[in-house]
């Protein structure tokens, strides 16, 4: 069997005109019923009316001719009335036209108890539809009968008919203008679900620069802002695994650069030594030559992981508040030696009593590569170390005489594997600086670089104070 398929602009126009169809002929039905019981109540309450002015007649010296003043008065309004007694004869008018009353046994129960009798709709004992009352005619005390007045409920039905005939004029006006307006509005919420739709379409392509109309006047402009959003987010995912791609191709590109030369001349005095190639007094410094390749290997599988695991928040810190000059003095050891083969001195600048907070392990590593790179651009000068207090950090610096870098290639020393100066031989790899970029990342601080080529280089870092990585910690 097919499965049958209604347009939603279709659907639309349905249910808001089913709707009020469904509100107009319950609210006509209610409002006809409510219009003939009041128009047979007001005819009642005016046959009741007369009805009372009768009886008042009745109890007069000389009723005779006021009953007659009555009947031509009421014949007027085509209203008839009869007085009759306990044996339903009719007592006046004499004569007439007017049936027989011929009431039942609860009806006869109510003129008895003294109330009035009314009928708003009578099809059989006259010979016409008619509205009737009938109020209890007492005498000394006594039940006489009743006076009955009846009028015929043609104009009260002509009235009805003429309503109902302009409440099916008014509904018909009524649906034509919702139809309109139904088309309207359905058209409007259709078109914009078709542009959501042709977005979605776009983004199926991989086409994400997609942006709906947003607004805040219903949930079509709540749903096109989160539209929006996600259509942003995958733009910006896609960017990256486009850079991470980009990333991946430049990174093999660079490790199988980097390890070419130390593989190369690996091979090379392994050969040399296994044919005797190398001369004996040459042996030695071949072998360490090997020694020196092996290391530059080590150091960059070391290093490249270590890079990955912070990159992918695998590194926990452990903080802890660390005396700045234990801190820098540490580091003065580790490396005074490597310094002074390039005929350089590292000094140490602070005070007494200073603290950082942060991790120490990781603070050795960043620093170690900091003065490493000085040491490495710096011949027969001065490396300076500092720390100093500020109102919400805590400063370290490192200042050296060397050659400086190029003001276009600061902002490109934090990338894997750049060199700042590839005609030196070096043998040192571009990831020191993208490791201490991650880690005093990792520390919520900061840490910047200020050259000037051929009068040196000072990277700062700024790193808070305990307490305020606390209270950030907190909110």
């Amino acid at each position: 069997m097919k499965n049958t398929r209604i347009k939603y602009f279709y659907q639309l126009i349905a249910s808001h005109l089913s709707i009020l169809l469904i509100a107009f002929l319950i609210l006509s039905l209610l409002f006809v019923r409510y219009v003939e019981d009041f128009a047979y109540e007001e005819k009642a309450q005016e046959l009741e009316s007369y009805g009372q002015k009768i009886l008042e007649e009745l109890e007069s010296p000389r009723p005779g001719a006021g009953l007659q003043s009555y009947m031509s008065i009421l014949d007027a309004q085509n209203i008839n009335f009869i007085v009759f007694d306990q044996q339903s004869r009719i007592l006046y008018p004499s004569s007439g036209n007017f049936p027989p009353v011929v009431l039942t046994q609860e009806e006869w129960n109510v003129i008895e108890q003294g109330d009035t009798l009314v009928v708003n709709r009578d099809v059989e004992r006259f010979e016409y539809t008619v509205t009737f009352v009938a109020l209890p005619y007492v005498e000394n005390g006594r039940l006489i009968g009743g006076v009955l007045l009846a009028s015929p409920i043609s104009g009260t039905s002509e009235m009805i008919s003429e309503l109902n005939k302009s409440l099916l004029t008014t509904i018909l006006i009524a649906l034509a203008v919702a139809l309109l307006l139904s088309l309207l509005l359905s058209k409007l919420h259709v078109s914009r679900l078709q542009r959501m739709q042709k977005a979605a379409a776009m983004i199926s392509e991989g086409n994400y620069a997609v942006n709906l109309p947003e607004s805040q006047f219903d949930e079509f402009g709540d749903l096109a802002k989160d539209f929006n959003k996600m259509a942003n987010k995958l733009q910006q995912s896609s960017e990256e695994i486009d850079r991470l791609e980009n990333r991946r191709r430049q990174f093999m590109a660079d490790v199988s650069h980097e390890m070419r030369t130390p593989l190369t001349t690996i091979a090379g005095v392994i050969e040399g030594l296994r044919n005797n190639m190398i001369a004996e007094d040459q042996r030695e410094k071949g072998i360490r030559l090997v020694s020196d390749e092996t290391k530059r290997l080590m150091r960059l599988v070391n290093e490249n992981l270590d890079y990955e695991k912070i990159r992918s928040n695998q590194v926990t810190l452990a903080k802890e508040e660390i005396e700045a000059d234990e801190l820098l003095e540490i580091i003065q050891e580790q490396l005074q030696l490597q310094a002074a083969e390039k005929g350089d001195v590292i000094e140490i600048e602070t005070e007494p009593g200073q603290v950082i907070y942060g991790d120490m392990d990781r603070l050795i590593q960043v620093l170690t590569n900091i003065v490493k790179n000085s040491i490495q651009f710096t011949e027969n000068g001065r490396i300076v170390l500092k720390a100093f207090e500020e109102p919400q950090y805590m400063v370290i610096e490192v200042q050296d005489t060397g050659s400086g870098i190029d003001v276009e290639e600061i902002d490109l020393i934090w990338r894997r594997f750049y060199k700042a100066d590839l005609s030196r031989g070096s043998g040192q790899f571009g990831l020191g600086l993208s490791i201490v970029k991650q880690l005093i990342a990792l520390h919520d601080g900061d840490v910047r670089v200020e050259s000037e080529k051929g009068k040196g280089t000072k990277f700062t870092i700024r790193l808070p104070h305990r307490g305020k990585v606390e209270e950030a910690a907190e909110e």
